[in-house]
């Protein structure tokens, strides 16, 4: 079996600039958060951390409220993904009324040839997400990157597919992520993942018609999905730290089968950038279609802090 190293993570990196595309037009939504609080703006520490202590109280309080109806989160899985099961779970772990629930679909590899990118087909994906419609769950989520290269319209076009077949609204990670980078006017991003060289162009070339720039990128040259789990926190700090030096807006880890979202609040704080992982970012989006406020989600980074 293949095994991520240096050397090749070496031989893949570069920066590709953002190719001259018109923009399509795609709904990225065009809300916007005001500005976080910069680190030290308050004068006075000390009420700073009783606000923010009495701020987390009313947000749990006000969470429990919704959540005397328990609430499910349905998540659509790829099936060869060792990561996205035991993240999610671990993201939820801080709210006792919600659960996810998974429904895998057959993924094995990520590249271009006709038969990776069929593993996508819509048919395949709505049997699994009917399935997550017997455990009534409150929404669908697509735990997966794909969109990334087959186009954005990929996911918009599933989601509207999944609510007319199960009755159950739905979204997933990449339509999260930009929903994000919407809300936080990102213009420029540093991409991470462990795909192929035609994979990583294809997703820096969509996001350059969406108007927004991967300014750096680093990328494994991995094609088994399988072996995406077993790229090492070791590697995975060093490739978004070195995007990080090209001082992106956002940096995302694009792959939800990457232990990336553990590593979130370190790496931010070590780069100062914000760092939007795709198993966060779906899991984000389902708990504001769920009413939840997901500052109750606490210790994986700012998206969750900061991004309303």
């Amino acid at each position: 079996m293949r095994r991520p190293n240096d050397q090749r993570t070496r031989n893949a990196i570069r920066t590709i600039p953002a190719p001259e595309y018109p923009l399509l037009e795609f709904n990225f939504l065009s809300e916007q958060v005001p500005d976080a609080v910069p680190p030290g703006a308050s004068a006075n520490a000390d009420s700073q951390a009783r606000s923010g202590a009495a701020g987390r109280r009313r947000r749990r309080a006000r969470n429990t409220a919704r959540m005397t109806k328990r609430i499910r989160l349905g998540i659509l899985t790829p099936s060869s993904n060792t990561v996205l099961e035991p993240l999610t779970s671990a993201l939820l772990g801080g709210l006792p009324g919600v659960s996810a629930h998974f429904a895998r679909f057959r993924v094995t590899e990520i590249s271009l040839r006709q038969a990776s990118l069929g593993q996508f087909d819509d048919a395949a994906i709505l049997d699994a997400a009917r399935l997550l419609a017997d455990a009534r769950v409150d929404s669908i989520g697509w735990s997966g990157t794909s969109s990334g290269w087959l186009g954005f319209e990929a996911d918009a076009r599933l989601a509207r597919r999944i609510g007319d077949a199960t009755g159950i609204a739905a979204t997933s990670s990449v339509l999260a992520l930009n929903e994000i980078l919407a809300k936080t006017g990102a213009k420029s991003l540093g991409l991470v993942t462990p795909y192929l060289a035609g994979v990583q162009e294809r997703i820096a070339a969509n996001y350059a018609r969406a108007g927004i720039s991967v300014c750096a990128e680093r990328h494994l040259d991995l094609a088994t999905n399988f072996e995406f789990a077993e790229v090492g926190a070791q590697q995975l700090r060093a490739m978004v730290t070195e995007v990080a030096a090209a001082r992106p807006d956002a940096i995302t880890t694009f792959c939800t089968n990457l232990r990336a979202a553990q590593l979130v609040p370190q790496l931010e704080l070590e780069t100062g950038i914000p760092l939007y992982d795709t198993v966060a970012t779906v899991v984000w989006k389902q708990l504001r279609m769920a009413g939840v406020d997901a500052r109750a989600v606490e210790g994986w980074g700012r998206l969750f802090q900061e991004v309303q």
